[in-house]
C-alpha cells in the first residue's frame, strides 16, 4: 500500500513538472507553476524558507521522501531502473556510500554560497532534468502538437495550433544529450547510483534522514535471510546478511517492503536500530565529521539564501539572409533579474524560462562565464512589455516577479545604432521601422544632415526612455546584422 501511494504521488509530481517544461501556451504555469518552486536548490536560491523548512521536517520525520516523490530526476531514474528490472530481476547488492560524495556536496554548497552558481549547476538534479526535458522532450512534444494541429485544421477545429520546432542552442542540445545518456545508462546499470554518489541534494538529505523517526527496518524474528530486500533495493542501501540499512542512502521507495513475502521488512517508528554507514561515520571521530559536515552545509545554505530560425519580414521571391545575433558586451537578462551578478548567482540553468517564453527571445548561453544560463536574443522576436512569463515561472529567484506595469519602466539595456548597417545610408532607401515599432517612443527619425532636408532620415535614440525590449533590433531589415541592437545593462534601472 505504501509503495503504491508513493508511486502514485511520484507519477503525479513527475508528470506535472515535466509538462511545465513542455507547455508552450503558458496555461499550466498558472495552476502548477508552484511545483517547480518545491525543488530544494531553487528554494535555497529564492530564499523560500517555508519550503526549505518543510523539506527538512518531512525528511526528519519520514526519510528521503523528497528524492522519491518530488525530485523529477530521482523519479526518472526510478522509471529507467524499473524498465531494466523487467529484463534482469534481483540485480542489486549492498554497497557503502562513497566517501567522495560528502566532498562533492560540500564543494557544491560552497560554490552556491560564494555566488559561483554557474559552476555548481552542472550537478544540480532539478536543472539536469530540466535541460534534457526542454531540449529533448519538448521538440517531440511540439512535433506531436503540430501533427494534431494539421488534422484539426482539416476538421475546422482550433483546439491545436502550429508552433515552431527548432534547436534554440546547439551547444545546449549536445549537453542535454550527454546528460540524458549518462543518467539513463547509470540508472539502467546501477539504479540510483547518481543520487547517492554525486547528487549534492541527496547527500544533504541523506545526512538528515539518518535521524528520521519513521523508516524501514528489519523484524529479525521473521527474516529468513532470503536477500530479496537487498537484491531489489535500487539504492544498494540494505545489507540483508547483517540486517542493517544505510539510511543515508535509503529514499523510502518501499520496494523492500513489497518484495518481502515474510513480512520481515516494516516501515514505522523505530528508535533502536543498527544502521550501517561509511567507515568515517562509525567511529567517534566520524560522529564529529558528520556534525561538522551538517553544520557546514547549514551555514553555507543560510549564507546562500541571504546573498541571495528567423522570421521573414518582407514578401516576394528574393532570398532573405538570416539575421545573426550581435556581439553584446553585456548579455541581456529579463526584467526582474535586478542585475547581471544577481542573476548569475541565483540561476540554476534549468531552462524553464527558456521553454516558457512565449516571445521566443530566451535561449541558453554558450559563453563560458554564463554557460547554460539563459540570455535574451532578438532574432526571432522581441520582449513584449506586457509579458512577464519568465518572472512568474522562475523557481530560484533569479528573475523576481514583476507586473506588466513595472516591466514597462525597467531598463534592461539600451539601443545602439550602427550607421554602416542602416539601409537609408547603405542602400539609399527610406526605412524608419525601428521608430515605428518602438513601444516606449525612444526612437525618432531625423535627417542625417540637419541642414539638408533631402538627406536620408536616420534613427536618434533617447537612452533615457529606452527599456531594451528589442523591438527595434527585431524589425530592422538590415542583414545579417541589424543596424540597431540592444546592449545590456549590468544593473537594471527604472526609467
Amino acid at each position: 500500500m505504501l509503495r503504491k501511494l508513493r508511486i502514485t504521488l511520484a507519477i503525479i509530481c513527475f508528470t506535472l513538472i515535466t509538462l511545465l517544461f513542455l507547455d508552450f501556451s503558458g496555461a499550466l504555469h498558472a495552476y502548477f507553476g508552484w511545483m517547480a518552486k518545491l525543488q530544494f536548490v531553487p528554494a535555497i536560491l529564492a530564499s523560500s524558507f517555508v519550503i526549505l523548512i518543510a523539506i527538512v521536517v518531512i525528511t526528519v520525520l519520514f526519510g528521503r521522501i523528497y528524492c522519491s516523490v518530488i525530485c523529477p530526476l530521482g523519479i526518472y531514474q526510478d522509471g529507467i531502473a524499473h524498465i531494466a528490472e523487467k529484463r534482469k530481476k534481483n540485480r542489486y547488492s549492498f554497497k557503502r556510500r562513497k566517501k567522495y560524495s560528502y566532498g562533492i556536496g560540500l564543494i557544491f554548497f560552497l560554490l552556491i554560497a560564494f555566488g559561483f552558481t554557474g559552476v555548481a549547476i552542472f550537478i544540480e538534479p532539478y536543472s539536469i532534468f530540466g535541460r534534457f526535458a526542454s531540449n529533448l522532450f519538448s521538440p517531440v512534444y511540439r512535433l506531436i502538437n503540430n501533427v494534431l494541429a494539421y488534422f484539426a485544421e482539416r476538421w475546422n477545429s482550433y483546439a491545436f495550433y502550429h508552433v515552431d520546432v527548432y534547436i534554440k542552442s546547439l551547444p545546449m542540445f549536445i549537453i542535454a544529450i550527454a546528460y540524458f545518456l549518462t543518467i539513463t545508462v547509470l540508472a539502467l546499470v546501477n539504479g540510483r547510483w547518481y543520487c547517492n554518489n554525486i547528487c549534492p541534494v541527496g547527500t544533504v538529505l541523506g545526512c538528515l534522514s539518518k535521524f528520521s523517526l519513521f523508516k524501514p527496518h528489519f523484524d529479525e524474528e521473521k527474516c529468513v535471510s532470503c536477500g530479496l530486500c537487498e537484491k531489489n533495493c535500487r539504492c544498494s542501501a540494505i545489507d540483508s546478511k547483517k540486517h542493517e540499512i544505510d539510511y543515508s542512502k535509503c529514499v523510502a521507495c518501499f520496494n523492500c517492503i513489497s518484495k518481502c513475502n515474510k513480512g520481515a521488512m516494516k516501515y514505522g517508528y523505530h528508535k533502536y536500530m543498527k544502521a550501517t554507514e561509511s567507515p568515517d561515520f562509525i567511529s567517534d571521530k566520524g560522529k564529529t565529521t558528520r556534525k561538522t559536515f551538517l553544520s557546514t552545509i547549514a551555514v553555507l545554505a543560510t549564507a546562500s539564501t541571504l546573498k541571495a530560425q528567423e522570421k521573414v519580414v518582407d514578401g516576394g521571391l528574393a532570398t532573405i539572409v538570416k539575421k545573426k545575433a550581435p556581439k553584446r558586451e553585456t548579455p541581456l537578462k529579463p526584467a526582474g533579474s535586478v542585475s547581471l551578478d544577481n542573476f548569475s548567482s541565483k540561476c540554476t540553468g534549468c531552462q524553464l524560462c527558456v521553454q516558457s517564453c512565449p516571445n521566443d527571445v530566451l535561449r541558453a548561453s554558450s559563453k563560458l562565464d554564463t554557460f547554460m544560463q539563459p540570455e535574451m536574443s532578438y532574432e526571432r522576436s522581441y520582449c513584449r512589455p506586457s509579458c512577464t512569463t519568465c518572472s512568474e515561472v522562475c523557481p530560484a529567484g533569479a528573475i523576481t516577479k514583476v507586473t506588466p506595469e513595472q516591466k514597462t519602466s525597467i531598463q534592461i539595456g539600451h539601443a545602439v545604432w550602427i550607421g554602416q548597417n542602416c539601409v537609408p545610408l547603405r542602400d539609399g532607401v527610406t526605412c524608419g521601422n525601428c521608430a515605428k515599432h518602438c513601444p516606449s517612443g525612444a526612437i525618432t527619425m531625423m535627417h542625417y544632415d540637419p541642414d539638408d532636408e533631402s538627406s536620408p532620415k536616420i534613427p536618434i535614440i533617447n537612452e533615457e526612455r529606452c527599456i531594451g525590449c528589442g523591438a527595434c533590433e527585431h524589425v530592422c531589415p538590415a542583414r545579417p546584422f541589424s543596424a540597431i541592437f540592444v546592449e545590456g545593462n549590468l544593473i537594471h534601472r527604472e526609467v
